[in-house]
């Protein structure tokens, strides 16, 4: 199975961030999964890609040519593809694909979630998706969700597709359930 994962690229003030991405990396290639990820060296992205080589897994990074410098491109990947666009960058990423989680980032970790789960709505896929849960980061936005149900602008169904967890091995064992089902 091709986890792919959406994370910041900086590393954020929490050092629970850093420790849950790198456990993340090292469970995702412990299971023999691999990692499909945004392709940086820096931030919580290098960590979770330096995690899952570190374990023997296989990591896919892909990255458009425009930000290859800024964010500067892992170089120990199994194998980095190289695309023109955004646009691109996210479908090759859901291309190669199982299942999604999103770990604490910014607002393009934030973009890359909605619009897988957007996809995953108007049946584009059906893979499943989550959230893990690191330090509470994520409680707001699942509350906030639950808000958006209450008030009739989402499906509950739909809510549910969201999996989300704190717990690493409960999460990954959700979506692997979620796949198969």
């Amino acid at each position: 199975m091709q986890i792919c994962v959406y994370l910041g690229s900086r590393e954020g003030k929490d050092p629970r961030f850093v420790e849950a991405t790198e456990a993340l990396g090292a469970a995702i290639a412990a299971r023999g999964w691999g990692l499909v990820y945004g392709g940086a060296r820096n931030g919580l992205m290098g960590r979770l890609a330096n995690a899952c080589l570190a374990g023997g897994g296989e990591v896919i990074g892909v990255m458009p040519e425009h930000l290859v410098q800024r964010e500067v491109s892992h170089q120990s990947l199994t194998r980095l593809i190289r695309v023109d666009s955004m646009h691109e960058r996210k479908a090759a990423m859901a291309a190669h694909a199982d299942a999604f989680i999103a770990l604490p980032g910014g607002i393009g970790t934030l973009e890359e979630l909605f619009e897988i789960w957007t996809w995953r709505y108007l049946t584009l896929h059906d893979k499943p998706l989550g959230v893990l849960n690191v330090a509470d980061f994520y409680s707001p936005l699942l509350t906030f969700l639950d808000t958006t149900v209450e008030h009739g602008f989402l499906d509950a169904s739909t809510r549910r597709t969201l999996i989300a967890d704190a717990d690493i091995e409960s999460l990954l064992d959700r979506l692997a359930q979620s796949r198969q089902a």
